[in-house]
């Protein structure tokens, strides 16, 4: 790892080095972290870590290092400190991840969850105790829907740099309409808040379109045996098959898919939790022809990140996220700049709401994954993310064979016809 930086990782704990202030030297609603002359800037990450979906972790906390790398592992002269806990792609999980962040007074913002489950339940405390979180991957419109009656989710404190899934939603129905000439459509979840909330968006694009949706089905997190979903899927013979699941479930699926009688014409599209290298060789020839929607980032910034990535950890990074996330801590970085206040003694004061409305503010943001403004109103309160860094993809010949990674993009909604 860079000399010039400097981490503490822990998975199952908080470090404490000072205390958040109320008083005559802070006149921030929520509070301030006091930091003595010699105390490091602490940030904390909620990453998936654990499991068949660890590879998100590894690629987002890839993302957070080579931002603190390009600092020189300091921020305001003061070291760096990252706090990583593991919020295993699941409610219960991000509520205890949050609960540690939660009990360290230093940390100065937190970058995930990784997991839109995780998410649910980490933000009404991540809110109460006055801290941010910025989430480079989670995607659930409920999220940053305001309307609890509507099964919105938000709450004060929350950001996300990747886009809603009502802009993949609409990315995936155009898609399937369009381009794959479908008529009817089926769709798989897996009851996760990702999962359902993306299938839901797509149904609904696609069926103003003047679509069909012949088929709405769920299977259970950890199924190996397919068959029988699939069975249901082949009666409805839909020309499209839409199945936004997480790895291993939709490695099954894609490989029981072509085994299935009557699913011979039916096309798969999978989404961004699948944007992963290990789909393709873990589900072997049946991947080929795959559709996959998900981020896609382009330009010399990024260049420049993955040249970083390489240099720094070997190899290209795992999943779609990390440039996600290197703009997400960025973004933190630079609020903790503007609003930092020092005193005579060499004390530093930062306020928790001075650094959500730093946040609020930020407009025209050039990052790697493009120009990101934070919204304020629902549906989109909290999101930052760029809808235009969408794309599908298509597994290959050379993605399964040859190590091609990221697969080609084919299709953006740029490129839809003018007369849809």
């Amino acid at each position: 790892m860079n000399q010039i930086l400097v981490f503490t990782i822990l998975l199952s704990g908080a470090l404490l080095v000072g205390s958040p202030v109320l008083g005559a030297d802070c006149a921030d609603p929520l509070g301030c972290i006091e930091l003595a002359t010699d105390e490091p800037i602490v940030i904390g990450a909620m990453l998936t870590h654990s499991g068949a979906n660890a590879f998100f972790g590894e690629d987002s906390q890839g993302g957070i290092e080579l931002a603190i790398i390009a600092r020189g592992g300091e921020l305001l002269g003061r070291e760096i400190v990252l706090v990583v806990e593991d919020e295993l792609c699941t409610s219960e999980g991000g509520q205890a991840a949050a609960q540690r962040l939660a009990a360290d007074p230093t940390i100065v913002g937190i970058i995930g969850p990784s997991c839109s489950s995780a998410a649910q339940g980490a933000l009404p405390i991540i809110s109460e105790a006055g801290m941010l979180t910025i989430s480079p991957s989670n995607t659930s419109p409920a999220l940053t829907n305001t309307d609890i009656e509507m099964g919105g989710v938000w709450r004060p404190g929350y950001y996300r740099i990747t886009p809603n899934d009502r802009f993949q939603g609409e990315l995936a129905g155009q898609f399937a309409y369009h381009i794959l000439a479908g008529r009817t459509v089926a769709t798989v979840h897996d009851g996760g808040t990702y999962s359902e909330s993306l299938a839901s968006v797509m149904r609904e694009v696609f069926v103003s379109l003047g679509g069909e949706v012949v088929f709405e089905g769920s299977l259970n997190v950890g199924d190996v045996d397919m068959s029988a979903i699939l069975t249901e899927v082949a009666v409805s013979g839909p020309d499209v098959l839409f199945a936004p699941l997480f790895p291993p479930e939709v490695e099954f699926i894609t490989a029981q898919m072509s085994s299935t009688p009557g699913m011979e014409g039916t096309i798969l599209l999978v989404a961004d939790s699948a944007l992963v290298n290990t789909y393709a060789p873990n589900t072997g020839e049946a991947a080929l022809g795959v559709y996959v929607s998900g981020p896609h980032i382009t330009g010399e910034d990024y260049e420049g990140l993955l040249k970083a990535w390489e240099e720094e950890f070997g190899g290209a990074p795992p999943s779609s996220f990390h440039a996600h996330a290197y703009d997400a801590i960025n973004i933190m970085m630079q609020a903790v700049e503007e609003v930092a206040e020092d005193v005579d003694d060499g004390t530093l004061f930062i306020g928790r709401q001075a650094m959500r409305d730093a946040i609020n503010a930020v407009e025209n943001y050039d990052g790697v994954t493009g120009n990101l403004t934070c919204l304020d109103e629902s549906p989109y309160a909290g999101d930052c993310g760029n809808p235009e860094s969408l794309a599908i993809f298509e597994i290959t010949e050379a993605v399964l064979h040859d190590g091609l990674w990221p697969p080609p993009a084919i299709w953006d909604l740029s490129l839809l016809p003018e007369e849809s």
